[in-house]
């Protein structure tokens, strides 16, 4: 069989069952990119908890569970609210009490206690597993759902690829897992249940909500689903109010248990909510005045014209084109109800949050939007925000430095860890693949934190380069431990063996002797990069040693 006969064969045997071959591919490429954007978040040492941006603002909060965990801590940050779900995953019973300190408002975030509850469960009650279980959890999800979409958009057509991809990569699912937020795994438990409903499977369709709505409150919108269609008697009424009474349930029951354990739950969250169409249209000229400033830097404001765009014509979609016999369509338009009471908190920021809260309703957009050339530009302008994803899973920075060694080295007493701090002279931490590094604005310290009794001895492993030609010395607690003229043309490694890091701080001092300089459009002066900062530790001295 010539190759020409074995493709016609395979064409075939694709064509028989209705999928096209190039659609396919393109679906297992999507999946393929995601998993190669996943593994960017993988810190050696530290697993996936990148995904989480715990705040270097907020240690001392923290639950004395993390103090022996190695995780990822975002510096000069506030973080981001999946550090509060992540130390709810601790104890997702809530009787620790050192959860009224460690999470900003204890009551409005346990009610969404369910994927902190699969957290801890997936960990066994371990906190460096629980941490790593969280952190997935997304991509779990991720994964689940892009199985679970090909019910309403298998690889038959292209059109089908479009609304596949605009859900798994719409900037509201990409941030989702990017934050380690509640939003993409409700997203699945949302369409898991109306394809429950939609197989004539009501009872599991109602149990899913359910859980669902001790995910995330706002899923319980999705409960709109069980409602009779338009002419069916008042049998089907009764039905309807008996599952919605169903679906809500283990929420009230979960937020009463939440008041007589923490406080009162009735907080729906600062600013959330606001007058119909307030805030929308608020963000519309907050956005509109900000586009003149977009540069490729800074493409925030293009980011949220994006998402303004889509979301509008996703809401304009629904209430045009009413069909309350769709179960599809009456989860849409709760959602486009929620839209339009949405408040400032929910719509500020470079895009904002809407684009996620409103997930539900993008996908029931494209799943009734119809199939034919002519609805072509409304189904892409609904899914604008996915020209946005790779910004949204772009490469994560990291700390700047990495430390190995035995846990005995590397952990004190107390559970604190060995690390490094940086001076203001150094901006944020850059990261491309295996590399990372810190570029300077001029000659900078840094800080070795050593959390032991008794000196520590290691290797300290570096590479530098610089912009313009200069000296360079590295100076230990004030002596030279390392000097050399660098240009721009070569990356110097540096390798320190037998450095002695005492008990409490050691100081590391880069110093330069010319002016840096700027690079492109870049707005940052640049003196110096340094790049894979490593602390490899070997052994402990006795106390008072030097060498």
């Amino acid at each position: 069989m010539t190759p020409w006969q074995k493709w016609v064969q395979v064409r075939a045997w694709f064509e028989q069952r209705g999928l096209a071959p190039g659609v396919l591919l393109a679906y297992g490429g999507l999946v393929a990119v995601f998993l190669v954007a996943l593994g960017q978040f993988y810190i050696p040492g530290k697993g996936f908890t990148y995904l989480i941006s715990f705040s270097d603002q907020s240690q001392t909060a923290r639950l004395s569970k993390l103090r022996k965990v190695d995780f990822h801590v975002e510096r000069a940050s506030a973080g981001y609210d999946a550090q509060y779900y992540a130390q709810i995953a601790m104890d997702p019973s809530l009787q620790n009490r050192e959860l009224r300190k460690a999470v900003d408002s204890l009551p409005y975030r346990a009610r969404r206690i369910l994927f902190p509850a699969v957290a801890y469960g997936l960990g066994f009650g371990t906190p460096t597993a629980i941490l790593q279980a969280y952190a997935l959890l997304n991509a779990a999800a991720w994964l689940l759902l892009a199985v679970l979409l090909l019910h309403w958009f298998p690889p038959r057509s292209w059109d089908n690829f479009i609304r596949w991809a605009g859900v798994l990569f719409s900037f509201g699912l990409c941030v989702s897992l990017r934050n380690s937020l509640v939003d993409g795994p409700a997203l699945l438990l949302v369409a898991f249940g109306l394809y429950l409903f939609e197989k004539g499977k009501p009872a599991w369709s109602t149990a899913v909500l359910a859980l669902g709505g001790l995910g995330k409150e706002t899923s319980l919108l999705a409960a709109a689903a069980l409602l009779p269609g338009r002419g069916e008697g008042g049998r089907a009424w009764g039905r309807a109010v008996l599952r919605g009474s169903l679906v809500a349930a283990p929420l009230a029951l979960w937020l009463l248990y939440i008041s007589r354990v923490v406080g009162p739950a009735a907080d729906v969250g600062y600013r959330n909510f606001d007058l119909p169409f307030a805030a929308y249209l608020h963000k519309w000229r907050e956005v509109l005045a900000a586009l003149p400033e977009a540069s490729l830097p800074d493409l925030g404001a293009v980011w949220s014209l994006l998402m303004l765009v889509a979301l509008t014509v996703q809401l304009v979609f629904l209430l045009a084109r009413p069909n309350w016999s769709a179960a599809w369509w009456r989860v849409g338009a709760s959602y486009a109800l929620l839209m339009i009471f949405l408040g400032d908190a929910v719509w500020e920021g470079y895009p904002g949050a809407a684009s996620r809260v409103l997930l539900p309703m993008q996908l029931a957009f494209n799943i009734l939007v119809p199939r034919s050339r002519g609805w072509t530009l409304v189904l892409l302008l609904g899914n604008l925000t996915l020209l946005a994803a790779p910004t949204a899973l772009e490469a994560p920075r990291g700390d700047g430095y990495t430390v190995t060694g035995p846990a005995e080295l590397v952990y004190g007493t107390a559970g604190d860890i060995l690390r490094i701090e940086f001076s203001d002279a150094w901006y944020p931490a850059e990261r491309y693949r295996q590399d990372y590094w810190c570029w300077a604005a001029e000659s900078g310290h840094l800080l070795v934190k050593n959390p032991q009794h008794q000196p520590l001895v290691g290797r300290l492993r570096f590479a530098v380069n610089v912009r313009g030609s200069r000296n360079l010395w590295l100076k230990i607690n004030g002596e030279d431990a390392w000097g050399g003229y660098l240009t721009e043309s070569a990356q110097v490694n540096v390798v320190l063996n037998n450095i002695v890091l005492q008990p409490g701080t050691t100081r590391l001092d880069l110093v330069t002797d010319a002016e840096g300089k700027q690079i492109g459009e870049d707005p940052r002066v640049l003196m110096f990069r340094l790049v894979n900062l490593r602390i490899d530790l070997q052994r402990m001295l006795p106390p008072g040693a030097t060498k």
